[in-house]
């Protein structure tokens, strides 16, 4: 069983990989319950886009090498990334940024973006 979020943007947490509240390190942060819900603004997006700019850098040359490794296949195991030399914090910066991705477009939109993400 896995984690969502859903609102003006919707998707899964990467299981075991992923936190929640992924989407605080995009410059907001979530409400309590047992959901955490986001809202994006415009003002914000300076910020989204800073966070994506700082994963890509991050990530470096890996980021290619891991984009290659998700679109050349339909599921994966820790062994396949092992022996991809993917390690598990890559991994979390790929999804997060993903996640970003997702953030900035939906502002770039709509103007905003909110949605709620179960813990």
């Amino acid at each position: 069983m896995g984690r969502y979020y859903s609102g003006d943007i919707y998707g899964k947490f990467w299981f075991a990989v992923q936190d929640s509240t992924a989407a605080d390190r995009f410059g907001v942060t979530y409400c309590e319950p047992q959901y955490v819900e986001y809202y994006f603004q415009e003002e914000d997006l300076t910020k989204v886009k800073k966070e994506i700019e700082n994963i890509e850098t991050n990530l470096g040359d890996k980021l290619k090498q891991i984009k290659d490794f998700f679109n050349s296949r339909d599921s994966y195991s820790y062994d396949d990334l092992k022996d991809a030399g993917i390690t598990n914090n890559e991994l979390k910066e790929y999804a997060d940024l993903l996640l970003g991705i997702k953030i900035r477009d939906c502002i770039i939109e709509n103007g905003e973006c909110s949605f709620t993400a179960e813990l």
